[in-house]
């Protein structure tokens, strides 16, 4: 395996569970309106700059791995409206509707699965069915060393790309995340755990640029966030 293709199935390895396109489309209008009595899980989503979300025409980002000299990247132009993705690749653009994956869509749809799932985690905690959130609890994060307040969000062990995976989310008093931990198949053994930092507000939502790992080596980040509101 080449070290491009060994690159390519480390990001993967961190994909989200996926949820049913139409049961997503029709959760992501619904909810734009949370109200400040919700649930921890809401809290957070509405710190992040939920309510804005309904102004959301669509959204561009690029996801970015830098680990020790290698570098990864690709482009999404989103319109979670219509469900219209497009894919920029250094070697490829791919287009597609998520109401009708197809074999020659199938991997870019893990791949922005995967992506969107890291930018825009404070929001689908209130999107996503088939999953459960504990109660929020007070712990010492793994990274800072700190004490945040906790939960986490496990998904179901059927449906969804990774089904059965789990992420405990750590959260400073404002509902700001600061770091998590994903668990592969909710094991006990933390898979990976990265931080949350570099917050920049893009049209009224928080994004965690940068994410990264204790040894210094890894950062998972976001540049050219755009959004277009109508």
């Amino acid at each position: 395996m080449t070290r491009l293709s060994s690159f390519l199935c480390f990001i993967l390895l961190f994909s989200a569970c996926k949820t049913d396109t139409k049961e997503q489309t029709t959760t992501v209008e619904a909810d734009s309106e949370l109200k400040t009595e919700s649930t921890t899980a809401e809290k957070i989503a509405l710190a992040h700059g939920f309510e804005n979300w309904k102004h959301v025409n669509d959204i561009q980002f690029t996801f970015n791995v830098d680990r020790d000299s290698s570098h990864f990247e690709r482009s999404w132009t989103w319109n979670p409206k219509s469900d219209d993705v497009r894919l920029v690749t250094d070697t490829d653009t791919i287009q597609y509707n998520r109401t009708s994956v197809d074999s020659l869509s199938i991997n870019a749809d893990k791949a922005f699965i995967n992506d969107k799932f890291w930018l825009l985690i404070p929001f689908q905690m209130v999107w996503d069915k088939g999953t459960t959130i504990s109660e929020s609890s007070t712990a010492v994060a793994p990274i800072s060393k700190t004490e945040l307040n906790k939960i986490t969000l496990t998904y179901g062990n059927e449906g969804g790309y990774t089904p059965g995976d789990a992420y405990d989310i750590y959260f400073d008093k404002d509902y700001i995340i600061q770091e998590w931990v994903f668990r592969k198949g909710n094991s006990e053994e933390p898979s990976m755990t990265t931080t949350f930092e570099n917050y920049q507000d893009v049209n009224g939502i928080k994004f965690a640029h940068d994410h990264k790992m204790t040894e210094g080596n890894f950062n998972l980040y976001f540049s050219n966030i755009k959004i277009k509101s109508f």
